[in-house]
């Protein structure tokens, strides 16, 4: 435990040195949420969705990015460029074992994106009259699986990719696609059956519909936590089957 925690707070730190990916991974949740909660006709209810407003659709929606950026940008890129670097092969011949980083890179992105999550939420509940998850443990539980299965694709990723350049293109070409489904650009409940149907099969889409579900007051269906569960599953057996610390 001591040896996690004091490469926890070394990542910690190497990672604050970096502006970019602070802002970018940090910054730009709680960002886009501000923006879309200014837009007037967001704020306003609306009566095919059952008096919710645009900005509560978009709420867990940001929540959900806020995991996904650090699941498929700064976990990938970082491990990959270790491995690339030599650093994990190197500490393979130290009391400290390769091991330990992978654990250090996963709690500081669980921690980080939980400070995001907390950021998001404050901010939409004091900003813009967003009601707080009436069901806080199915919301809990729904955030964990999602977390869980960004971060298994997060290290299929890491485990596939020579470099780290390479991690963090492929990330990106992910990125796009799974704030899509997660109804990013067109909210799910505005999406056509079949988009629908395949935003249901996506991590991020399941994820949103269940932090939806436990914000309104209910548990996430089990179509979606099965979904979640396969992810974490599926990917995460294929990261452990290809994973390479050289």
């Amino acid at each position: 435990m001591s040896a996690l925690y004091r490469l926890t707070a070394s990542e910690t730190r190497l990672f604050f040195r970096e502006p970019m990916s602070v802002f970018f991974v940090l910054a730009i949740p709680p960002a886009l949420l501000v923006i879309l909660g200014l837009v007037p006709s967001f704020g306003e209810p609306i009566e095919d969705l059952g008096g919710l407003r645009i900005i509560d659709l978009y709420t867990p929606i940001v929540v959900a990015m806020g995991i996904t950026l650090f699941a498929l940008t700064s976990l990938p890129q970082q491990f990959a460029t270790y491995r690339e670097k030599g650093i994990l092969r190197r500490m393979r011949t130290t009391p400290v074992r390769p091991t330990a980083m992978l654990g250090a890179q996963l709690l500081l992105a669980s921690i980080l994106s939980v400070v995001t999550t907390v950021v998001v939420l404050t901010i939409a509940r004091l900003g813009f009259d967003v009601g707080l998850p009436q069901q806080p443990l199915s919301y809990l539980v729904a955030y964990l699986l999602s977390a869980l299965a960004m971060f298994a694709i997060g290290l299929l990723v890491a485990s596939l990719s020579p470099t780290g350049k390479t991690a963090g293109a492929v990330g990106t070409v992910l990125l796009f696609p799974s704030l899509f489904f997660a109804g990013l650009w067109i909210p799910r409940d505005s999406m056509n059956d079949v988009l629908r149907t395949i935003s249901d099969l996506t991590p991020l889409g399941a994820s949103v519909q269940s932090l939806q579900d436990a914000a309104a007051g209910d548990w996430p269906q089990l179509l979606h936590i099965a979904v979640m569960l396969g992810w974490v599953i599926v990917a995460g057996g294929l990261a452990a089957r290809y994973f390479r610390w050289e």
